[in-house]
């Protein structure tokens, strides 16, 4: 690859990790602060634990969650690395763990967001893009089909070859496959439709949009808690702009 090329892939993944962000929890103080003290219990926890596999996960779990919410990148970035060490830990001890697979892959992506744009953010693309896999072929259900969520949004965010790992035939395979394994999980239903609006899909969209409305009553039921405040929050601005956005192209045709 030439230099203009690398350096147009390595803005290009730049954009991809604001884009992945974009979408993701609202950075208010209270989910800010929730999230800086559940990172502080997991770290507390992790280092006297007895069960390191359940320590480890909370850790990895907490460590995403506050990077994601971080206000400037050098604490995103700091965050990030104590989720990749421990994840990278666990995976010494058990590779064939989902979790550790699809927790280190959520931590890389933190981290090169701080990164971007840079070389080592590009070359973490395609490390989370072997996590992500690796998560789905030990447990594609994990975390509400976490592992096809993710890589279905990674396909769909990416620019293409040669600058990064983006397709939308995996994003399609994959975003079609978290719905089909998890149709319950919110987050499945919208990552679908945000798609299928992008690619001017209209009918593909409308059906989508009714399967989430159809089982938005239950998802408020099944996912509830101060742990899913910051996903609602998301998942309902997500879904008011999906329908403004449908409306606004196509008119009165929904």
């Amino acid at each position: 690859m030439s230099l203009k090329s690398r350096i147009l892939g390595i803005l290009s993944v730049a954009l991809l990790l604001a884009a992945l962000n974009a979408g993701g929890q609202t950075a208010n103080p209270i989910f800010l602060a929730r999230a800086q003290k559940a990172f502080e219990l997991a770290q507390k926890n992790q280092l006297s634990a007895t069960n390191f596999t359940v320590a480890a996960s909370e850790l990895a779990r907490a460590s995403f969650a506050l990077a994601d919410l971080a206000t400037n990148e050098t604490q995103r970035a700091e965050v990030a690395r104590c989720g990749i060490a421990v994840c990278r830990q666990w995976l010494a001890r058990d590779t064939n763990s989902a979790p550790a697979h699809y927790y280190l892959a959520m931590n890389l992506g933190k981290l090169a967001q701080a990164e971007a744009p840079s070389l080592a953010a590009y070359r973490l693309v395609h490390e989370m893009e072997n996590d992500f896999l690796a998560a789905a072929k030990l447990d594609v259900r994990f975390d509400h089909a976490g592992p096809a969520r993710t890589l279905g949004e990674l396909y769909f965010q990416a620019p293409g070859w040669p600058f990064s790992v983006g397709s939308k035939s995996k994003a399609r395979e994959w975003l079609e496959r978290a719905v089909a394994l998890a149709p319950e999980y919110p987050g499945n239903q919208l990552n679908l439709a945000e798609a299928q609006l992008k690619w001017r899909q209209p009918t593909e969209f409308e059906t989508t949009m009714k399967n989430l409305d159809a089982r938005w009553s239950s998802a408020q039921t099944n996912f509830t808690g101060v742990a899913r405040e910051a996903d609602w929050a998301e998942w309902n601005a997500r879904r008011a702009a999906l329908k403004a956005e449908f409306q606004k192209i196509y008119g009165g045709k929904s």
